[in-house]
């Protein structure tokens, strides 16, 4: 790889040779999370959190890792694909839960299409959400589920959550009313159905849910007693070091050159910088290239990669 045969800025068309992405840019099946290097006392949380069957709530700075550690443990424990509820401030339970689609179900209505006992099928117009799917019996071992960025939702869905969360139930409104005790409901991001009995969902086992938080507001105290809580650590030179050589494969004397920039990130989280390790695994990744640019251009770069967060 040469850096002048990229982009140049002279409108002229041109064959490029691209360089092959780095590990977490990958998108072929790779898997990151095996890379993910938990900090002290972590794995005690998650373990705690599974022989109590409560949700696990990490708290931490933007790229410290905190959505890996769900991907990480669902691998180790072979509990299938991760269910994920991304959150926003419009995010509410019932689609968490499960959508319904009554304006195509009133259609279908319409042009009198139906199952085989004569009524609307309306298994066609509902689909189980995240945490809905995650609900669903799946004998003794737990279902994952990734609930990220919690603190980004609306203030009363924490409160909203308190009832599923200690019973690990929930019903289907347009179900309980259903004429037929069972209907087959479509999964999360599946094609899989499940048999919903009386409109009820029940686990049998209680999911592996963690709940991810940026800390940018507090919780209800009923909120936070049903979670095990986890706060992720400032990131150290020596915790860098091994995030590094783990994600790209750097040991010994490969780990020279980063070395100068390890030690400044680390200095900078330590001072307040808000900067995330994704961010020094770029950065690293530029420095130990044996094309990376020249000096000059190397320094303009690693400005624009190691930027603080807070600014805009």
């Amino acid at each position: 790889m040469s850096w002048q045969s990229y982009y140049r800025g002279d409108g002229e068309p041109r064959d490029v040779t691209f360089a092959p992405p780095p590990p977490w840019r990958r998108f072929d099946g790779e898997e990151p999370h095996r890379a993910f290097q938990p900090p002290e006392g972590l794995t005690d949380a998650v373990n705690a959190a599974l022989y109590l069957h409560r949700p696990l709530l990490i708290t931490g700075n933007t790229g410290t890792g905190k959505s890996s550690v769900i991907a990480q443990v669902a691998a180790e424990l072979k509990l299938g694909p991760v269910l994920k509820w991304h959150i926003t401030s419009r995010s509410t339970l019932p689609e968490a839960l499960c959508r319904y689609d009554a304006l195509g179900h009133i259609h279908a209505v319409r042009v009198q299409e139906t199952s085989a006992d004569g009524l609307p099928d309306i298994a066609p117009f509902l689909q189980l959400g995240p945490l809905g799917t995650a609900l669903l019996p799946s004998g003794n071992k737990p279902r994952a589920l990734l609930v990220d960025e919690i603190d980004k939702s609306d203030i009363d869905l924490p409160t909203d959550l308190l009832d599923v969360l200690e019973s690990g139930a929930f019903e289907i409104p347009e179900l309980v009313r259903h004429a037929r005790r069972e209907v087959e409901v479509r999964e999360w991001d599946s094609r899989e159905t499940a048999t919903v009995v009386d409109g009820r969902v029940r686990c049998t086992t209680f999911p592996i849910i963690v709940l991810t938080s940026n800390g940018e507001r507090d919780f209800p105290a009923p909120f936070l007693r049903r979670c095990v809580r986890f706060d992720m650590p400032k990131p150290t030179a020596d915790t860098l070091r091994r995030a590094v050589a783990a994600h790209l494969s750097l040991a010994g004397p490969d780990l020279v050159p980063a070395e100068e920039l390890i030690t400044e990130f680390a200095d900078r989280v330590a001072r307040g910088d808000n900067l995330a390790v994704d961010q020094l695994l770029n950065a690293v990744r530029l420095v130990t290239d044996p094309d990376a640019p020249d000096r000059a251009q190397l320094d303009r770069l690693l400005g624009l990669l190691l930027r603080d967060l807070s600014g805009a």
